[in-house]
């Protein structure tokens, strides 16, 4: 796909008059693993966001091993829009990381055309319960290995096969912090879930 990315900052308020495409998306993950920042990386409006500081309310049902400072999450969604060209908009909507909002990704799912999974390799067995909400709700989605500073790193076939992908389950890395890694994530997915449609037609 030959795309032509956005200025990195955001003056864009409306979408371009060149636009006859846009799909919607879903960054999903679970808790922790850097939905929030990915959307503020990429999107060229200002995001949306829901986030709320951590209570006590959370203790004993919110897992916060590994996470330890962590002060804040999203309680609805987050909200931001890229051009991936001239004439393609990606409207990308992060999902709560926790298993009590399922029923908040199943409104969000709807019309979502697909989803980029994001997974922490320090805590990748998360990663599970995520992938078979999508898998249930027959959501096709790719895999992005957000590369945590001071995480070690593994060669992404054997997060491959501790996630238990597919052989056609595009998996990338990226540091959810820089915008290109976060781009080139989601033009990944795109390809991907263009082929799929293309496939069944």
């Amino acid at each position: 796909m030959g795309s032509v990315l956005s200025r990195p900052e955001r003056a864009v308020d409306y979408v371009p008059e060149t636009v006859t495409r846009s799909v919607k998306l879903l960054v999903a993950g679970n808790f922790g693993v850097g939905k929030t920042t990915f959307v503020s990386s990429v999107s060229e409006i200002k995001p949306l966001r829901t986030e709320e500081t951590i209570t006590e309310a959370s203790v004993g049902i919110d897992d916060m091993v590994g996470l330890p400072g962590k002060v804040n999450t999203t309680v609805a969604m987050d909200f931001g829009r890229i051009t991936l060209n001239p004439q393609l908009a990606l409207y990308l909507f992060g999902t709560p990381g926790q298993q009590r909002f399922v029923p908040l990704w199943e409104e969000l799912a709807r019309g979502a055309l697909g989803a980029l999974v994001l997974v922490d390799t320090r805590r990748i067995e998360k990663a599970d319960e995520v992938l078979s909400v999508l898998e249930e709700r027959g959501v096709p989605y790719s895999v992005a290995v957000n590369r945590f500073e001071g995480a070690q790193s593994y060669p992404l076939d054997e997060i491959r096969d501790a996630l238990d992908l597919t052989a056609d389950t595009p998996l990338t890395a990226l540091d959810a912090r820089h915008r290109g890694t976060c781009l080139q994530s989601l033009i990944t997915l795109v390809e991907f879930l263009f082929h799929r449609v293309e496939t069944r037609r």
